[in-house]
């Protein structure tokens, strides 16, 4: 089955789906550097000399996507994010209001399931009331049955990253609604060395030698923790996994999670981001800036996660 991959990144989504089976046929980004990361690791052809299409949903028609069976989506969450400015549909740039492109062509093309994602305060966002006017162009406009879920990373796809996030998930036929069940959680056997790069990191990621080593050294200690610096504290993630990876890592260090190792006190490094949200190692990381980089990894999603609610919507359509 073909599926549609919007606001795509640099295709996390795509790969969880195509991991239970599915193809893609048409993605889509407006970020230039996520198009460069796209683009170096998937080598589809979806247009003449295009890979990702770059540009503005807004702006392409629905006739300009090919037929799918599925739409995904992963639309802007920092207009209803606690990280961003919460101002849902009201962002003044506009991203709040891109789930009605969605709307637009799912209305256009009717696929038979779609999967949006995004981060877990749409659901209590303006007291609700943006959850409930998503559902009810969704279901009540389109006629698809939806279910929603909020799922965490070190719960339902064995990361050690504290990683909430909801999952709408919809089908036009009630058959396959009725089939369809997010996943069951999973044993979280993985620890953070797993997601670590141990040796040969790069000492630009150290503190060893900066201003702020003298604040970081009083309180981490710990090789199986991970911290982070909020400004003015350290923060201590006790339950021994990654915190949340956001895109604000992107706009300074301080945004970064920081672990102890035998040589000093470091943040994550890009690649080690990448492990955290369940990246294949053969996945390349282009020469672009690591604040493009920390960017694209926070913004994307856990890709077990995503496969798993991918098979599940595969067995749904073909049973």
């Amino acid at each position: 089955m073909k599926f549609i991959d919007l606001f795509a990144g640099i295709g996390g989504i795509k790969i969880g789906f195509e991991n239970a089976g599915f193809r893609c046929v048409f993605s889509n980004d407006f970020d230039e550097y996520a198009k460069i990361t796209y683009d170096l690791n998937f080598s589809e052809i979806f247009e003449a000399d295009k890979q990702m299409v770059l540009g503005d949903i807004q702006k392409i028609p629905a006739s300009k996507i090919p037929d799918f069976n599925i739409l995904c989506g992963g639309f802007p969450c920092q207009p209803f994010s606690i990280a961003g400015y919460k101002q849902g549909f009201k962002d003044e740039n506009g991203r709040g209001n891109l789930f009605f492109d969605i709307v637009r062509i799912l209305k256009a093309k009717q696929p038979n399931a779609f999967l949006l994602e995004n981060v877990k305060n749409l659901k209590t966002h303006d007291k609700g009331n943006t959850l409930r006017i998503i559902l009810e162009n969704l279901e009540k406009k389109l006629g698809y049955f939806v279910k929603v879920k909020v799922l965490n990373t070190m719960e339902y796809g064995n990361l050690p990253q504290n990683r909430e996030r909801i999952y709408i998930v919809g089908f036009l036929d009630q058959k396959a609604y009725d089939k369809f069940s997010f996943p069951e959680k999973v044993k979280l056997t993985k620890t953070i060395h797993d997601c670590l790069e141990e040796k040969n990191v790069d000492e630009k990621y150290y503190y060893n030698d900066k201003p702020l080593y003298e604040v970081l050294k009083k309180e981490v200690k710990k090789r199986n923790t991970v911290y982070q610096w909020r400004r003015k504290y350290v923060r201590e993630n006790k339950n021994n996994v990654c915190p949340t990876l956001t895109a604000n890592m992107g706009m300074g260090g301080h945004n970064v999670p920081l672990v102890l190792s035998g040589i000093g006190i470091r943040k994550l490094t890009p690649r080690e981001c990448a492990n955290f949200q369940g990246f294949p190692k053969n996945y390349k990381l282009p020469d672009i800036a690591d604040s493009h980089l920390y960017k694209q990894f926070g913004n994307s999603v856990s890709i077990p996660v995503i496969q798993r609610i991918a098979q599940n919507i595969n067995n749904a359509l073909t049973n």
